[in-house]
């Protein structure tokens, strides 16, 4: 049975600033027994994205359901960026109640394992981008409070 693991929170916790280790194996099964987990958690907290470092796993794992679609994406790595920008305002499960209002690339190509260790190559538009590329952040220490500040810093430049 699943259980509902607590959400890391806090903009100085160390794991969330940690860049993560490389998922091995896929279908090890502490990581086949997480992916459920992971998911109820997820849906507990009401999100649409959850990062291993948020659950106190330093691994390149993270989950993803949105617009009806429930993704798997281990050791995601981002091959391309689209040109065009959208700003959108982003929330965080391990920021509770902050909204900063950040820059992503409107489509992205993703490259990853999904959950049965197969080599996966997808693109991805709109709000589905976005939630990639805010857990991908995740997998490499960085919080949109984060991604926020250093946006601000190049528009002042």
């Amino acid at each position: 049975m699943p259980t509902i693991l607590p959400i890391v929170t806090g903009k100085d916790t160390d794991i969330l600033h940690r860049s993560t280790d490389r998922v091995k194996d896929p279908l090890q099964s502490d990581i086949q027994n997480l992916l459920p987990v992971m998911f109820d958690s997820l849906r507990a907290a009401n999100g649409i994205g959850l990062a291993a470092p948020q659950i106190d796993q330093s691994i390149r794992l993270a989950v993803v359901e949105v617009e009806n679609e429930r993704l798997v994406l281990v050791n995601p790595k981002i091959t391309s960026f689209s040109r065009e920008k959208i700003l959108f305002e982003e929330g965080c499960l391990s920021l509770p109640g902050q909204f900063f209002l950040i820059e992503r690339s409107e489509r992205i190509t993703v490259r990853y394992q999904d959950e049965t260790g197969k080599e996966k190559k997808r693109k991805a538009t709109g709000l589905l981008a976005i939630v990639i590329q805010h857990e991908v952040d995740h997998l490499d220490g960085i919080l949109i409070a984060d991604r926020y500040e250093r946006d601000k810093r190049k528009r002042r430049t």
